[in-house]
C-alpha cells in the first residue's frame, strides 16, 4: 500500500528542519521570522534533486506511467540547475528505500512526502517527511539530502524525531509500531545513509520532554544560546550574544606568557570556531546595507575589480583567424579532473570506464583537524607535516 502526497514546502514557525536551533536557542525562531529569507541556489537545486528523487519513487510504488514519468524528467532535466551526478544519488536514495522495502515479510504501507503533523509536541508545527514506511511493528523515516557542505547524521537527530513523531501520530492507530528506524541519505556526503533507531516508546518520552522547550520558542521566551547550531539561522550575523561570543574567543584569562599550552590553545580553537564565516557573512550585510543607501559608519560600497567579455564570442575570434591569428592561441584545452567528469559521465559510466580500469588513482586528502565527535577515524604519523605545511612553528609550552 503506497500514499504519496504532494505537499507545499511550506515551513511552520517551529519547522522540524529547524529544531535543531529552536530546540537550544528557543527564542531564535521568533527572532528569525523578522528577517528575511533568501534561498541559496544551493536550495533551489536541492529541491529539484528532491523531486526527481520524489518522481522516481511514484513511478516504483505509485504506478506512474513510464510516458508520465519520461515527460516529467525531461522537464526536471532541462532545468539550468540540473545535473547529471542528480541521476545516481536519487537512484542511491531509490535504492536505500527499496532495500528497506525488501526486508519486510509482505509489502509494508509507503508513504512519499508526506505532511506531518507536530502539534501534539509543537505548537503550530508542520514538516514534510521525504519517506515513511511502516509494518512488522517497524517505523522507517527515511530523508533525502542534497547538500554536502554539512554533513547530516541521523544519530539523535531531532528533525528526524520529529517526522517520526508525526508519522507515529498519523498511523499508529492503523498499524502497531514498536521500533523506530530513521535514516539520512547524503550521497554528496556518505558512501552509506547513516541510520539511527530508537523504541517507539523512547520517541514519545522524548516527544514530551520537549514541550515545554517548543512552548517557550513559539513563546519567544528564554535565552539566547550560540552554538554550532547557528549554521543555518538568519540572524548569524548580526545575533547580538553570538558576536560577543566570537569577538571574547581567544581572550579567555588567565593565560601564562609567552606560549599558550596546548589545553589552551585547543579551548582557543573551540571558542573561536566560525570566526572567518562569521566575519564574511557580516560583511556581505554591511554591503547590502551600504547599497540600498543605509548607513554603516566607516564603511562604504566601491566599486571592485571590473572584468571584460566579448560582445559577440563567435564575432570575435573570426575577425582574428581573419587577421591571421591561429586557431590554437585562441583556446586553452584543459581535460576535466575525474571528480569533475564523474559529474558529466555519472556515477555509474565512471565507474566502468575508469574507476574500474585503473586510469584513477585515489589518493588520501591532507590533513586536517576536527572537533573530537567527527564521524571520521582519526590519523597519526600519516605523512610528515613539514612536507604538507612547511615548517612548524615553535611549539605551546605546558604550564606547571
Amino acid at each position: 500500500m503506497t500514499e504519496i502526497a504532494h505537499a507545499e514546502r511550506a515551513h511552520a514557525l517551529l519547522s522540524a528542519s529547524g529544531a535543531s536551533r529552536w530546540l537550544q536557542c528557543t527564542p531564535s525562531a521568533r527572532l528569525e521570522a523578522t528577517l528575511p529569507d533568501s534561498e541559496s541556489e544551493a536550495a533551489k537545486r536541492g529541491t529539484l534533486a528532491h523531486e526527481i528523487a520524489e518522481l522516481k519513487l511514484q513511478k516504483l510504488f505509485s504506478g506512474l506511467t513510464t510516458r508520465k514519468y519520461n515527460a516529467t524528467l525531461k522537464k526536471y532535466k532541462a532545468d539550468e540547475l540540473y545535473e547529471p551526478i542528480m541521476e545516481d544519488h536519487t537512484n542511491a536514495y531509490l535504492d536505500y528505500i527499496q532495500s528497506i522495502v525488501h526486508q519486510f515479510p509482505s509489502p509494508p504501507f509507503v508513504a512519499i512526502e508526506r505532511r506531518v503533523d507536530l502539534t501534539d509536541f509543537v505548537p503550530e508545527s508542520f514538516g514534510t517527511s521525504d519517506c515513511i514506511i511502516i509494518g512488522s511493528g517497524r517505523l522507517h523515516v527515511i530523508d533525502y539530502k542534497n547538500g554536502q557542505g554539512v554533513p547530516v547524521s541521523a544519530e539523535n537527530n531531532s528533525q528526524m524525531k520529529l517526522y517520526a513523531l508525526g508519522a507515529y501520530k498519523a498511523f499508529s492507530l492503523l498499524f502497531p509500531i514498536e521500533s523506530v528506524h530513521v535514516a539520512i541519505v547524503q550521497p554528496k556526503v556518505w558512501n552509506e545513509p547513516s541510520e539511527w533507531s530508537l523504541s517507539a516508546a523512547d520517541l514519545l518520552s522524548w516527544g514530551e520532554s520537549i514541550k515545554p522547550i517548543a512552548q517557550a520558542a513559539f513563546d519567544g521566551q528564554g535565552d539566547y544560546v550560540p552554538g554550532s547550531h547557528c549554521g543555518f539561522c538568519r540572524a548569524k550575523a548580526t545575533c547580538r550574544v553570538r558576536v560577543e561570543q566570537i569577538m571574547e574567543a581567544g581572550t579567555k584569562a588567565p593565560m601564562k606568557p609567552p606560549l599558550l599550552s596546548w589545553e589552551e590553545a585547543a579551548d582557543v580553537l573551540k571558542r573561536a570556531e566560525g570566526i572567518v564565516g562569521w566575519y564574511n557573512e557580516l560583511k556581505k550585510l554591511a554591503l547590502a546595507e551600504t547599497l540600498k543607501g543605509g548607513i554603516v559608519p566607516g564603511w562604504k560600497a566601491v566599486e571592485g575589480r571590473g572584468s571584460r567579455e566579448y560582445a559577440d564570442l563567435d564575432a570575435a575570434f573570426a575577425y582574428l583567424k581573419r587577421k591571421g591569428i591561429e586557431e590554437a592561441v585562441l583556446y586553452d584545452r584543459k581535460p576535466l579532473t575525474p571528480p569533475q567528469l564523474e559529474n558529466a559521465l555519472t556515477k555509474k559510466v565512471y565507474k566502468e570506464l575508469l574507476a574500474e580500469s585503473g586510469h584513477v588513482i585515489t589518493r588520501s586528502g591532507a590533513p586536517t583537524l576536527a572537533p573530537e565527535d567527527d564521524k571520521r577515524p582519526g590519523i597519526t604519523n600519516q605523512v610528515n607535516p613539514e612536507d604538507v605545511f612547511g615548517p612548524a612553528p615553535e611549539p605551546p609550552q605546558t604550564n606547571n
